[in-house]
């Protein structure tokens, strides 16, 4: 075991969605200035990871500098902890499950039946304490997903209970979230739920020190009392979470309740936050919500609109530019397979995201259209990129049929397209799995001085993180050049286009990779803060 090691363990209640990862993120805040903390996100899906789930099932993909594809919520704690994850904090059962089939066919377990105790949750444990020693960690915040009682997170929480053992009590703490409904009609807040809950927990060995409380507004004494009881806490040891004008409120809620010392005292560390910085900021972002300076209105084009966390890294990034600028951004998002211009009435600026297939992607290319010939200032994201080089392509170097080999579908049925102006990476044709095989991670971009992508940087080079499979087709860079488009961001090589802008328009500037993955609060990502900056 690893000396002076200390664990906090998250874990969520009642109904998912209720914020386990910005609330884990939350409580890593107030320990960060303090200690070297490395958050962990178990997640039960058999995926190996979230690399091929539809963002309308489970939000956005965030993408990592080392190339892994990772679970949103390490989103949220790069953000708060103002750090960079990597990809094998995210321990999906699907990875588990791997490493254990492997090792059996290796011969590892010395002709032993694999069972899933101990050998599932040995290797959970291993991947763990192996990130912890890799890290040099002084804390791990390990979040578990899912809802309690759910079969897929059942190994993560038995895995949890063993650790306990193993490290003694005194250097792991249990926190968990659950939910507090007020039933319209009744007017009463309930605890019913969170006693089953905790229960659950109990009855798989967990006993949480700490109870987080997701309502819509404070905890009435009464229930707090009764939670208490029935959950077997301190009445001082249960926390308010409720709704909030911004996320950036919760460690600030938190320190103010004194969870940074409950835990502290539980787990025998003293901790003194820092939160002068974020306190400051949050109060901007508060203030404009009510009264603000000024109010730009964007539109976000995408096709994901089912689930609002398939864009979630857009709209903090726009949260960032808001409370650095001292002004509101509002957001509207726009289906863009029901796309009319229509839509795009009293916006000031628009966003066209990155995302994969034809649904919608016409729709995306007519808000482009508008946004160029109306001098909208507009960024284009990944696949937002690509589709402002066909509509350019299309409309004003009149390449009437140009198109993306992204449109020749599987079963060999004939392609729209007789122009590819964006088309595979080299490698790429070769692939057949889907998983992991995309260029993926950070990666260089040789800025054009004299461009607004320079004057935006103030650097030749910069370092970004990139998603995607296609890339803008070389053999048409001439013609694009000839007719006005810029290309003001290029691999180290020149080969592949990672920027393009527009430079007779107000703020016409696109890119390959994804700017909002690296935003951060006190440092908001720099293609947010010129397309606002233009808007205003």
């Amino acid at each position: 075991m690893i000396d002076n090691l200390k664990i906090l363990v998250v874990t969520g209640g009642v109904i998912s969605g209720i914020g386990k990862g910005v609330t884990s993120a939350s409580i890593a805040r107030l320990f960060k200035d303090n200690l070297k903390i490395t958050p962990i996100k178990c997640d039960g899906y058999l995926n190996t990871d979230p690399g091929t789930i539809n963002p309308v099932e489970h939000g956005e993909v965030f993408v990592l500098n080392d190339g892994g594809e990772v679970d949103m919520d390490f989103g949220h704690y790069e953000r708060f902890l103002n750090l960079n994850s990597k990809s094998n904090w995210n321990i999906t059962m699907g990875k588990i499950y791997k490493n254990i089939l492997e090792n059996e066919r290796q011969g590892k377990y010395l002709g032993r039946t694999v069972q899933l105790i101990p050998h599932v949750t040995n290797e959970i444990k291993e991947t763990i304490f192996r990130i912890a020693e890799d890290e040099g960690s002084e804390l791990l915040v390990i979040e578990i997903g899912g809802t309690v009682g759910d079969m897929e997170n059942i190994l993560f929480i038995e895995t949890m209970r063993q650790i306990r053992y193993d490290i003694g009590s005194d250097n792991i703490a249990f926190v968990h979230l659950t939910y507090i409904p007020n039933p319209v009609g009744i007017n009463e807040q309930k605890s019913k739920p969170t006693q089953q809950s905790v229960k659950t927990l109990n009855k798989a060995g967990i006993f949480p020190d700490l109870i987080i409380a997701r309502n819509s507004q404070l905890l009435t004494n009464q229930i707090r009392q009764k939670i208490a009881m029935f959950c077997n806490v301190d009445a001082s040891s249960i926390i308010d979470n409720v709704d909030v004008s911004t996320i950036y409120e919760i460690p600030l809620s938190f320190y103010k309740q004194g969870l940074h010392e409950i835990l502290g005292s539980r787990l025998k560390i003293n901790v003194k936050p820092k939160v002068d910085s974020l306190d400051r900021l949050v109060n901007i972002i508060k203030k404009n919500l009510v009264f603000p300076k000024k109010v730009v209105n964007i539109a976000i084009c995408g096709k994901y609109t089912e689930l609002g966390d398939s864009y979630a890294s857009i709209f903090e990034s726009l949260t960032h530019v808001s409370a650095n600028l001292d002004m509101l951004v509002k957001t509207t998002v726009i289906d863009s397979t029901n796309f009319n211009e229509e839509m795009l009435k009293n916006i000031d600026g628009i966003v066209v995201p990155g995302g994969f297939g034809g649904r919608g992607y016409e729709g995306k290319i007519r808000a482009i259209k508008y946004a160029r010939e109306n001098n909208i200032p507009f960024l284009g994201i990944c696949l937002g990129m690509q589709l402002a080089v066909i509509e350019f392509a299309r409309n004003v170097c009149g390449i009437l049929d140009a198109d993306t080999e992204e449109n020749f579908s599987d079963d060999g049925a004939t392609c729209r397209s007789i122009s590819p102006v964006v088309h595979l990476l080299p490698g790429q044709k070769e692939l057949k799995d889907k998983g992991a095989t995309m260029r993926l991670g950070g990666h260089p971009v040789f800025l054009k001085k004299g461009t607004i992508a320079f004057k935006l940087y103030g650097s030749e080079m910069i370092f970004e993180r990139f998603r995607h499979r296609y890339e803008v087709n070389n053999d048409y860079l001439d013609v694009f050049n000839n007719h006005g488009l810029v290309v003001s961001g290029f691999s180290q090589d020149s080969r592949i286009v990672k920027m393009i802008e527009i430079p007779n328009n107000k703020f016409f500037v696109a890119c390959q990779f994804h700017p909002e993955l690296i935003t951060r609060l006190e440092s908001p990502a720099k293609l947010f803060v010129g397309l606002i900056k233009a808007c205003l």
